[in-house]
């Protein structure tokens, strides 16, 4: 029988069958890269040992979690990551909202498009890129030393990564300099959608452009901040904007900044790869999981009093 035959519900479901299958392929990848690995958690709860097979392993209960919270290199990781992640969010969730109303202000058409593609373009680079390009201008005779001397801003080359005061603060800088303008592309989308008349009605009664921007963008583009600020603090410690603190602490990071540079992912890695304490590692990643969870869920809430809607 051919789908012109067949009553309009059932071609629907059909085709809509059909686009389900689609989805089969990114389930099955969930499934296998971000379930099965939480049964990895359980670990911070045993005696893991490569030698001990899958089901071999002793119960060793809250062990490995009092020994975390008596690790000076566990409160210097969390401070970091929490310090770092904190004034990263603050940045990486305003500078693309910024970005946008003055792309979206930009008269020409030609102006516009290319500052908006020369915005996005890093965020396609590799961090190991990223960090080789930054290293090299933040060199003690690189291109930033040579414009603060050349403005008499500093008499002697200011050593960015041997100094750790500098250090979140560079972070900050180029996570905004790598994600702003991909980011933007949301708010730009969502600002391209709102009806043109209603900028015209203003612009007749006198509004001018900031009024616009503050009474008409910003009010129309508020529940697609709100998203983006649910999902961002979802992934504060451990993806998103702030996946880049391991990148940074691992490229950046040295003996002199160490006291501003070594986060947590970095701490699990040492322990659990360098130094074989899976269980130990586990604990750790147990505990930034379980802050992410509540961040995301205290943001949900959050938005769900300010705009009236929440994602979930």
């Amino acid at each position: 029988m051919s789908m012109k035959k067949l009553p309009k519900k059932k071609r629907v479901g059909k085709r809509q069958f059909q686009l389900q299958l689609m989805v089969i392929p990114a389930m099955v990848f969930f499934f296998i890269f971000s379930y099965i690995p939480v049964m990895g958690l359980a670990n911070a709860f045993l005696d893991y040992s490569l030698t001990d097979g899958f089901f071999g392993h002793a119960f060793a209960g809250m062990k490995y979690f009092k020994e975390l919270f008596s690790s000076e290199s566990f409160y210097l990781a969390m401070k970091n990551t929490l310090g770092m992640s904190f004034l990263k969010f603050f940045f990486t969730f305003t500078s693309p909202l910024l970005l946008a109303l003055i792309i979206n202000e930009v008269p020409f058409k030609w102006l516009k498009k290319a500052t908006q593609t020369g915005s996005y373009l890093p965020h396609f680079l590799s961090y190991v890129i990223v960090a080789t390009l930054w290293i090299v201008f933040l060199d003690s005779k690189g291109l930033i030393n040579d414009i603060l001397m050349r403005l008499h801003i500093t008499d002697m080359p200011i050593e960015f990564l041997a100094d750790s005061k500098y250090f979140w603060w560079i972070g900050v800088w180029i996570d905004c300099w790598q994600e702003s303008g991909w980011n933007a592309i949301i708010y730009l989308a969502a600002i391209a959608g709102i009806n043109q008349d209603i900028y015209e009605a203003a612009a007749v009664d006198g509004a001018g452009r900031l009024k616009r921007i503050t009474q008409i963008t910003l009010p129309s583009i508020a529940w697609t901040a709100g998203v983006l600020f649910v999902m961002n603090c979802g992934n504060l410690l451990s993806g998103g904007p702030v996946a880049s603190n391991f990148n940074q602490s691992y490229l950046l990071g040295n003996a002199f900044n160490y006291s501003k540079s070594y986060v947590i992912q970095k701490f699990i890695v040492d322990e659990g790869l360098n130094q074989l304490r899976f269980s130990f590692a586990a604990a750790g990643n147990l505990i930034l999981s379980v802050l992410s969870v509540t961040l995301l869920l205290t943001a949900n809430k959050i938005s769900k009093k300010v705009f009236g809607k929440s994602v979930f």
